[in-house]
């Protein structure tokens, strides 16, 4: 194992800022980002990312790669709900294991933006095509969720299978990404120019502000969470680190770029927190939301950003 890698992600100044967080609510402090503020953060973080995959999309050559990258993110977050989901209904039931394997066959936009910063520290990039897949990769997930409750639930669940797609593709950041990526891919170049500073030079600064804030955020989780017992936290730390490492290994044979092959490893690694959330709250109302949240956000998400990242790559780097 190459632990240099491990204590370069480690010692990354964003991280660190993660931990601060963290320790901050442990140590009883009153450190918050204002909510307000922490939205805009999001918002831009979103906003780069999809201007910037949209404008290297326009230099890229459209390829028959692109096309399986598409179908293989659409069919990774389609699948991975109805493995988890016969794991999960023994021990936690129905409804909350129809909500825990639509966040873990969906993904999280935050962990992908910390996986390109990853990857900037390593000198390799992503295609612009891997901000289309991650957007794509929300919708499925929470399809495949709701089929597997209304097959194994005794109850009806309100809405409709449309309504909840609808909603899954209206979401906030769903929708930024998809429309920045939109907008970067037929952008004149020279006018695209003149906004580089604010989606490029700015981003590991504002992306350092986020990690703080999500580390108060899952700092107060925590606690709670732990006292529903061990079986909810070896899920998400064991369910993303096999997702992850089986895919680091298979995307070999779909996408040709290290970096692509990384973004696809987080992305099935990654636990939905915000977009998945939302739309239990209409579909699966039963599901307990101080389960499922706190599992992607306070266990999936520090795991994937401090041990999950260097072990996929390496895997990567190996094969």
């Amino acid at each position: 194992m190459n632990f240099e890698i491990l204590i370069n992600n480690l010692t990354n100044p964003s991280l660190l800022f993660f931990v601060l967080g963290i320790l901050a609510v442990k140590f009883k402090s009153d450190l918050e980002i204002p909510p307000t503020s922490a939205k805009f953060i999001a918002l831009y973080l979103m906003l780069s990312i999809g201007f910037k995959g949209g404008q290297e999309l326009s230099h890229s050559q459209f390829e028959m790669y692109i096309i399986w990258a598409l179908v293989f993110g659409l069919v990774l977050s389609a699948a991975v709900p109805f493995y988890t989901f016969f794991i999960l209904r023994p021990r936690l039931g129905t409804a909350n294991a129809a909500a825990i394997s639509a966040a873990y066959g969906s993904i999280s936009a935050v962990t992908f933006v910390a996986a390109a910063s990853f990857l900037d520290t390593q000198g390799e990039t992503f295609g612009g095509h891997m901000v289309a897949v991650m957007a794509l990769m929300e919708a499925p997930a929470i399809i495949s969720g709701v089929i597997l409750l209304r097959k194994y639930s005794d109850n009806k669940t309100p809405g409709g299978v449309k309504g909840i797609v609808k909603h899954a593709f209206t979401n906030g950041s769903v929708l930024l990404i998809l429309g920045s990526l939109v907008i970067g891919l037929i952008a004149d170049e020279k006018q695209a120019e003149g906004i580089k500073p604010f989606v490029t030079d700015i981003f590991k600064g504002f992306l350092a502000v986020f990690l703080l804030d999500m580390g108060i955020r899952s700092g107060r989780k925590l606690k709670a969470f732990f006292k529903n017992g061990y079986f909810s936290t070896v899920f998400a730390i064991l369910v993303p680190l096999i997702n992850g490492s089986i895919v680091s290994v298979l995307s070999y044979w779909i996408v040709p770029a290290v970096g692509d092959r990384f973004i696809f490893a987080i992305l099935a690694a990654s636990a939905s927190y915000i977009a998945v959330p939302a739309a239990m709250k209409l579909a699966n109302p039963k599901a307990d939301e101080g389960l499922y949240i706190p599992m992607a956000l306070a266990i999936t998400f520090p795991f994937n950003i401090t041990l999950g990242m260097p072990i996929y790559w390496m895997i990567i780097q190996a094969f």
